[in-house]
C-alpha cells in the first residue's frame, strides 16, 4: 500500500474506521479494505476469496475507492451502502413528513437525497380540508434542513440534500432568492429546473406562465428575462441556485417507460427516477500512467482492469446492499444503475505536461470518458451473461444495442473525500491551488494540502528553486515567477487561473461518453461578473450539459478550500 499522507490518515481516523462501544478505533485502514473486499465478495458465485484479493489490492493500492458509505458499512449489521437517492413529495401533510422521516433515515445511514418540491401547492395557496392556507415549498424545505443539520449522515457527518423547484412554479422567485442571506438552507444545494421552453422564452424575450400544481391553473405571467435575471444575479452573489437541465436528463432517460426523472442527488451527478438509488466509486487517473525516463503516458490496459473490476464491484453492492424501504429496494434492483467515475484528472494532466486550458487536453478528455464508457459497457455485458440484465431491459433504451447488466454505469461524482485518502485531485477538477488550505473539516479542523506531483515535475523540469518554493506556500501558484517559461506556467495553472470557458469544455468533454451526469464546479475569480455569470449558464444549456453550478470565489463567508498565505514556508508544513 501506498503511504497515506497525514490529511488521510485523519479522515480515515475520524470518519471511516470502526470503533468499539466506548469510541475505541478496532480496526487498521489496512483491515477496513480488507473487510470491504471480503463483504462484497460474497456477492460472487464462485472464486470468492480470488475476487476478495482483486477487490482489496485495488483499494489498498488507492487505484479505485466505492463512496464513502461502502467504505463506512460494508459489512456491518445492515450496513446502507449507497451514497445517493431521490425520494418523492407529494401535495400532502402525509407525503411530505413520511418523506422526511425516510430522508433522516437516509442520513442516519451515511447516504444523500434529492428532492424536487414542484408538486407543493404554493405559498398561500388555499388548503381545502382544513380551510386555511399553505405555507409553500420553501417553508416546508426550511424542516427539511433543520431536520439534516440534527442528523449526522452514518452518525459521522452532517447530511447532504439536493433542493429542485421547477421553473414553471408560482414561489420560483422565492426560491431562487431563498440562500439569498448565506445562512438559509445550509444543508441544501439547491437548483432551478429548468426546460428547453423557458430557454427559448429566455431568447425570444417572451412571457412565462407560472403554473399551480394542485389545479394547473396560470396563476402569474411574468418575464422569462427577469426570472433569467434573478437567478444569475443570486449565483453571483451565493453560488446558488444551480441549474438541472430537465429536457435534456430525460433526453437520455435510460427507461423512459418507467417515467420522466424529475431530481438528482446532492451533486447533480446522478439523475434518479422515486425512490432510486446509486452506487458510485472513482478510479484514481493518476494511478493509470507508465512512465519512463523517456515519456508518461495513459496505461490503457490496466484502466481496462480496473474499470471491469469497478463494474463488478458497484454491481455487488446492488446485490448484498441493506436498503432502508420496499420501495428503494424495488427500484433500485430493477435498473442497477450504477455510477463509476474518475478522480485524479488534473494530477494525470501535471503528469502528462498537459495544460488544462488546451484543445489537447479536451481530445485526451473525450477519448479517455469514451473508453471507459465503452469498457464499462463491455464489463456490464459480461455480467449480464453471467448474471443476468437487469429486469428493465426489454423496455430501455439499451434494448436493440446491448444486453446489460446496469442501467447506466457511469458518473463523474465529486470525489470529495475519497480523493483526500487517494492523495489526488477532485474529480475533473482543475487543482484549487498548489498549495491550499481545508478549512472546516473534520469538526472545525483545518489541512493543509501541498501538491507533491507538481513539486516532482518542477523538480524534474530542473526549475525548483527558493522563490517558486515561496512563490507556492505563500500564493499558491506560480504564474507570478518571473524565471519560469510560460508553456510551464501554462501546465501548472490553478482554477481561478483557467477562463471559465475551458472548465465547461471539460465537462462538456466528459458527460459525452457519461450515461448519468458530470458533477462540476465553475470555480470563478472574485472579479467575475453578473453577465459572465448569465453566460456561462446559457453556454452550459447549448452545450446539452444535465446540470451546471458556478461558484464565485469568496461569495460565501464560510468557504472550505482557500489559499496558504502564508508569510513563511514553515507555516504551511
Amino acid at each position: 500500500m501506498d503511504k497515506l499522507t497525514n490529511n488521510a490518515n485523519q479522515i480515515l481516523r475520524n470518519r471511516y474506521l470502526l470503533r468499539d462501544h466506548k469510541g475505541n478505533i478496532i480496526e487498521t485502514i489496512a483491515q477496513l479494505f480488507n473487510r470491504v473486499a471480503k463483504f462484497v465478495a460474497t456477492a460472487e458465485n464462485k472464486n470468492k476469496s480470488a475476487w476478495e484479493n482483486r477487490f482489496f489490492q485495488v483499494m489498498n493500492r488507492l487505484e479505485f475507492l466505492p463512496n464513502s458509505p461502502t467504505l463506512m458499512n460494508a459489512g456491518t449489521p445492515n450496513g446502507q451502502l449507497s451514497a445517493c437517492f431521490v425520494l418523492p413529495i407529494n401535495d400532502s401533510l402525509e407525503s411530505i413528513f413520511t418523506t422526511l422521516k425516510h430522508a433522516a433515515l437516509i442520513h442516519q445511514s451515511g447516504g444523500g437525497t434529492g428532492f424536487n418540491f414542484s408538486a407543493l401547492r404554493p405559498k398561500n395557496d388555499m388548503v381545502t380540508s382544513l380551510g386555511g392556507t399553505s405555507s409553500g415549498p420553501i417553508a416546508f424545505m426550511k424542516i427539511f434542513d433543520t431536520a439534516t443539520e440534527n442528523v449526522k449522515q452514518g452518525g459521522k457527518r452532517r447530511g447532504a440534500n439536493m433542493g429542485i423547484l421547477n421553473i414553471n412554479h408560482p414561489d420560483i422567485e422565492s426560491f431562487i432568492s431563498s440562500k439569498s442571506d448565506k445562512n438559509g438552507l445550509q444543508n441544501f444545494n439547491i437548483s432551478v429546473g429548468i426546460t428547453d421552453n423557458f430557454m427559448m422564452a429566455v431568447k425570444h424575450n417572451r412571457y412565462w406562465n407560472l403554473i399551480n400544481p394542485r389545479n394547473l391553473k396560470v396563476i402569474k405571467k411574468i418575464k422569462a428575462s427577469y426570472l433569467w435575471q434573478c437567478i444569475t444575479e443570486e449565483a453571483w452573489k451565493t453560488g446558488d441556485p444551480g441549474l438541472i437541465f430537465l429536457d435534456t436528463i430525460n433526453k437520455h432517460n435510460p427507461t423512459p417507460k418507467l417515467g420522466d426523472i424529475k431530481s438528482t442527488n446532492p451533486c447533480g451527478e446522478v439523475p434518479l427516477l422515486d425512490f432510486e438509488s446509486c452506487n458510485l466509486g472513482s478510479i484514481n487517473l493518476s494511478k493509470m500512467l507508465l512512465e519512463n525516463e523517456r515519456e508518461t503516458v495513459v496505461n490503457w490496459t490496466k484502466l481496462q482492469g480496473i474499470i471491469h473490476l469497478g463494474i463488478r464491484f458497484l454491481d455487488n453492492i446492488i446485490t448484498l446492499n441493506y436498503y432502508l424501504l420496499p420501495e428503494i429496494e424495488s427500484v433500485t434492483k430493477t435498473n442497477r444503475k450504477i455510477g463509476l467515475g474518475i478522480m485524479g484528472w488534473a494530477e494525470m494532466l501535471f503528469m502528462l505536461e498537459i495544460p488544462y486550458a488546451s484543445k489537447e487536453a479536451l481530445t485526451l478528455a473525450e477519448k479517455l470518458m469514451k473508453f471507459i464508457q465503452n469498457e464499462s459497457y463491455i464489463a456490464s455485458t459480461n455480467l449480464a451473461i453471467e448474471k443476468g440484465q437487469f429486469y428493465e431491459l426489454e423496455n430501455s433504451m439499451h434494448y436493440l444495442n446491448m444486453k446489460l447488466r446496469n442501467a447506466t454505469c457511469n458518473s463523474i461524482a465529486p470525489t470529495g473525500s475519497i480523493s483526500v485518502i487517494a492523495n489526488t485531485s477532485y474529480s475533473i477538477e482543475p487543482l484549487f491551488a498548489l498549495a491550499y488550505k481545508r478549512v472546516g473539516v473534520l469538526e472545525n479542523k483545518t489541512q493543509i494540502e501541498i501538491n507533491k506531483t507538481f513539486i516532482k515535475k518542477i523538480k524534474q523540469f530542473g526549475y525548483w528553486n527558493k522563490e517558486i518554493e515561496n512563490c507556492l506556500y505563500t500564493k499558491g501558484t506560480i504564474k507570478d515567477v518571473k524565471s519560469l517559461p510560460d508553456d510551464i506556467k501554462k501546465i501548472f495553472e490553478t482554477s481561478l487561473e483557467i477562463p471559465w470557458n475551458y472548465h465547461l469544455l471539460h465537462q462538456k468533454a466528459f458527460q459525452k461518453y457519461t450515461d448519468n451526469a458530470v458533477s462540476k464546479t465553475i470555480n470563478l475569480p472574485k472579479k467575475t461578473t453578473i453577465k459572465e455569470i448569465s453566460e456561462i449558464y446559457w453556454t452550459a444549456w447549448t452545450y446539452k450539459l444535465k446540470g451546471i453550478t458556478i461558484y464565485r470565489n469568496g461569495s460565501r463567508d464560510k468557504q472550505v478550500l482557500q489559499k496558504c498565505n502564508f508569510t513563511t514556508t514553515n507555516d504551511c508544513q
